[in-house]
């Protein structure tokens, strides 16, 4: 089974209610330029987040900020600007497992139009996960955090045993790490029983190459059409700002070892990982992105309208059961 403290994020109990918490003014960023190439029918974000009112949606016991909630409207009008009918939303580490509730405001807000991602743990029941599906949610990140763990290894029997549960109901994996992680699982990913999905370039770092340890595992899986892999947030994988050129190979490399297997996707709003010597009690920190901006790079990364098809529409319509 899984155990909470098999989870990046599930070392973290249930959320519990914040005294005195502190209101924020700051927003969320908005595109600042507009698209500019044609965006097909349907297209896909798959990859945001919504963050609510502690008061109402408690944080972890182990949270590192306080999250500046966004309102559903604020997301619909970046997909309105980028011309993005869908989304996926992604529960983020902050709220720890089963706490999943401003995911779902937003899940409702956007009906049809919209997927989620779920945090659980070994006390998710078969009834939690039968309603979690019923309310739109389609897979669970199982561990999460850039840097990754020590010991990559030590995640293989998280990974067994996420498999083996979400098999049952018919989810997927989704996994935010580095190419350590992607080493360490690749032959539990070729040989997984649910998609297997590696969020944000599956944690490379641009400025070490093409040749960096790793990479050419996470080509060969996708190559092999064994996982789907998240071009978003470049910003992560590089400082090169605002257009990350140092990122254009890796996604090239990325798309033309399986257009089939990539998805796109914002990572609004842009959380960052606190810095060092930050408390808890601290506003969540942002990137501060012009998502149209990023948006006009995939062009540059996929030339072909019909590949970036694929990558808006046709691979998050069959990952999410759009």
């Amino acid at each position: 089974m899984l155990t909470r403290r098999d989870f990046v994020t599930g070392a973290i109990a249930s959320g519990v209610l914040m005294s005195e918490v502190p209101t924020f003014d700051r927003k969320a960023s908005q595109p600042a330029t507009p698209v500019n190439f044609e965006i097909p029918a349907h297209a896909c974000d798959s990859h945001t987040h919504l963050f609510g009112d502690v008061n109402k949606f408690p944080v972890s016991p182990k949270h590192l900020y306080i999250p500046v909630p966004q309102q559903p409207g604020e997301m619909s009008s970046l997909h309105h600007a980028l011309h993005m009918e869908r989304v996926v939303i992604v529960t983020p580490t902050v709220y720890g497992p089963n706490n999943n509730g401003a995911t779902l405001v937003g899940l409702k807000a956007r009906g049809a139009t919209a997927r989620g991602i779920a945090i659980v743990d070994d006390t998710t029941t078969d009834s939690d996960f039968e309603k979690l599906y019923k309310a739109g949610f389609r897979g669970a990140r199982i561990f999460a955090g850039a840097t990754g763990p020590k010991d990559p290894s030590s995640l293989r029997p998280v990974f067994q045993s996420a498999a083996a549960r979400f098999k049952k109901h018919n989810w997927h994996i989704q996994i935010y790490s580095n190419l350590a992680v992607v080493t360490a699982l690749k032959d539990l990913v070729a040989a997984s029983p649910v998609p297997v999905v590696f969020d944000h370039f599956g944690g490379l770092q641009a400025p070490l190459g093409l040749d960096q340890p790793g990479f050419s595992d996470l080509l060969g899986l996708v190559r092999a059409g064994s996982v789907y892999v998240k071009i978003s947030g470049a910003y992560r994988a590089s400082s090169n700002g605002p257009d990350y050129p140092d990122v254009a190979p890796f996604a090239k490399a990325l798309i033309a070892a399986n257009p089939d297997r990539i998805v796109w996707g914002t990572d609004w709003p842009h959380p960052k990982t606190p810095a060092s010597g930050a408390k808890p009690s601290d506003p969540m920190p942002m990137y501060e992105i012009d998502d149209g901006r990023l948006l006009n790079q995939l062009p540059v990364w996929a030339p072909d309208p019909a590949v970036r098809k694929k990558i808006l529409v046709d691979n998050p319509a069959r990952l999410y059961g759009f």
